[in-house]
């Protein structure tokens, strides 16, 4: 595994809105929609070594997340403690499991607060660490969904990523020195390879394969046309799906119907517009008519209900209100 040069370095942030929260993750595209009325709140801890990148991820909020990995890099994640059902691609993941992730466009679902956390290399680095621990490239998982490691291969995973996380939280400084982050990476690259190529490895179902797809063009449809009202049949005739298909797909992998789901999307995305707006210039009006809210008594009742505000409150609201807030261990 050829040696790189970016120094190590570790961030631990808490977050109160979801779309910089978002914008922080890194080796991917991600959306994140809360599904429930109260507060967001999450944390993201993030190290980043010379090739290896890990993330933890702590939501205390029920969310559905879409994310798309970005290319030349390899994800994979696995929950971090016992919790309520964690979703993906439509199918519970277990806590023996490590999800593999492709680079198609996927989703996640939450019913309550979730734990979980990644790691990433490039496919090179990838498949470099395995042909030099397990004899071969990573290729051959390629197509697969999970992969179901021995308790004991597991437990070292998930050990070693829990304690670099408290490194970052409660002394990052340790992550300065050479030695410790090189020591660190590679046990860690260690674990993840094993776990990968010694684990039982398993295929999406073809039932969630299709239906991953659907949704996938279901949200393409809707980031197309993100500032005009959408009928469900309009929809189905546009992406080639029939309406059972659609609704047995979105309620798999979103946990709710097409219209139910396009209109949180859509709330979120007009709530994100309204609190980055400038206040002097921007009406709730057009906002909500671009992001395809016609009927605006309607819009803002709806609007209350979701977020607890109007949205002339929201679009008023101080900037100082909407930053990032950075954990005190920094």
């Amino acid at each position: 595994m050829a040696s790189g040069v970016n120094m190590p370095w570790s961030k631990v942030f808490n977050f109160t809105d979801p779309s910089l929260y978002q914008a922080a993750i890194r080796a991917s595209d991600v959306e994140v929609i809360p599904t429930t009325k109260q507060r967001f709140q999450s944390e993201l801890t993030q190290v980043t070594f010379d090739r290896l990148w890990m993330q933890r991820f702590q939501d205390s909020q029920p969310q559905i997340r879409t994310s798309q990995i970005k290319p030349g890099r390899k994800v994979i994640f696995f929950l971090t403690g016992e919790q309520p059902p964690f979703l993906h691609r439509g199918n519970e993941l277990l806590p023996r499991d490590v999800a593999v992730c492709d680079h198609d466009v996927m989703h996640m679902r939450t019913e309550s607060s979730s734990r979980f956390g990644s790691m990433s290399l490039t496919s090179d680095d990838l498949d470099a660490a395995c042909k030099a621990i397990a004899g071969h490239e990573f290729s051959g998982l390629a197509l697969k969904d999970r992969v179901q490691p021995s308790q004991h291969l597991m437990a070292r995973l998930t050990q070693l990523h829990e304690m670099t996380g408290q490194i970052a939280k409660m002394t990052p400084e340790l992550l300065e020195l050479p030695e410790v982050a090189r020591s660190l990476e590679q046990k860690l690259i260690h674990a993840m390879v094993c776990c990968l190529t010694e684990g039982a490895a398993f295929e999406l179902p073809l039932g969630n394969r299709r239906h991953d797809k659907v949704v996938a063009r279901f949200e393409g449809f809707l980031e197309a046309n993100p500032d005009r009202p959408l009928y469900l049949t309009e929809i189905c005739a546009a992406i080639g799906v029939a309406e059972r298909t659609l609704r047995v797909a979105c309620q798999e992998h979103l946990g709710m119907g097409p219209i139910r789901y396009l209109t949180l999307r859509r709330m979120h995305l007009v709530r994100r517009a309204l609190l980055r707006a400038d206040a002097s210039t921007a009406t709730v009006t057009r906002l909500a008519t671009d992001h395809g809210f016609w009927e605006l008594g309607r819009f803002a009742v709806a609007y209350r209900t979701i977020f607890g505000e109007s949205p002339s409150q929201s679009l008023h609201r101080p900037a100082e209100d909407q930053r990032i807030f950075r954990n005190h261990y920094l």
